[in-house]
């Protein structure tokens, strides 16, 4: 049995001090890169703000740049409310990509020491489904891991220490192996060098089958622990997400 992440994490990885938020906006550009080639394809944006109970909301919106629309448009946004620990509440997945719709909704419980998403999926033309999923400790999604990252002591882990979780999507369960690869020099699209904790994900289904790509990212070694860089593998090329500029860039 794979225990969460999270619950390793509060065993073996140190947290730094709870870092708090009121409001954060970060805008990132998104490229394509292959080989020799490298297009600004699209833009997107991370918020949070506290909410009047003490809970967090979090929001990740995507959409492509004018030229890029004509090949293969895309407008999705990620939604999160999360408890004052970072355990999600409620996520929310909305996927526009060319002329394909769905809205997946998954709602989490926490009892027993077990996490449970009530997944509902929304596809256009196409009746609702209702999804279960369970996993011992907790679990969380694409958005709400993010927070958690940002607020481990990565001071006092090994690197090469590798970590599992569980992510619940509309769908499916999925593993996630989180790996710390240590403290990298990185350039942004900017032309700026930073320092920063390099991160590795790896996605599998049933602990051994894998469900996507790995996803490498980088961290501020600043006390806000911004995410800076995110390098995606494509079946041609790469995406990378260099922080800096605006949603309509």
């Amino acid at each position: 049995m794979l225990l969460s992440a999270w619950m390793l994490l509060v065993l073996c990885a140190p947290a730094a001090q709870a870092r708090t938020y009121t409001t954060e906006t970060l805008n990132y550009q998104i490229v394509y890169h292959w080989g020799l080639i490298w297009k600004h394809a699209g833009n997107a944006q991370l918020t949070v703000k506290r909410m009047a109970d003490g809970n967090y909301s979090s929001q990740l919106v995507a959409r492509t740049r004018s030229w890029a629309e004509k090949i293969y448009k895309v407008r999705d946004t990620l939604k999160v409310t999360m408890n004052p620990d970072f355990t999600p509440i409620r996520y929310d997945k909305l996927t526009h990509e060319k002329s394909y719709y769905a809205h997946d909704v998954v709602k989490f419980s926490y009892a027993d020491g077990k996490t449970t998403g009530h997944c509902t999926r929304n596809r256009k033309n196409k009746p609702t489904v209702n999804i279960t999923l369970q996993s011992p400790g907790k679990a969380y999604d694409m958005l709400s891991v993010f927070y958690m990252l940002r607020n481990l002591d990565f001071g006092q882990i090994p690197v090469g220490k590798t970590y599992t979780t569980t992510i619940f999507s509309g769908k499916t369960k999925e593993t996630l192996t989180i790996t710390y690869k240590g403290v990298q020099n990185i350039k942004l699209r900017d032309g700026s060098k930073h320092n920063a904790f390099h991160v590795q994900f790896s996605f599998t289904q049933d602990g051994r089958k894998k469900s996507s790509d790995d996803l490498d990212t980088w961290l501020s070694t600043g006390e806000a622990r911004v995410p800076l860089m995110f390098v995606g593998k494509l079946p041609i090329g790469e995406v990378r997400c260099y922080l800096g500029g605006s949603l309509n860039d």
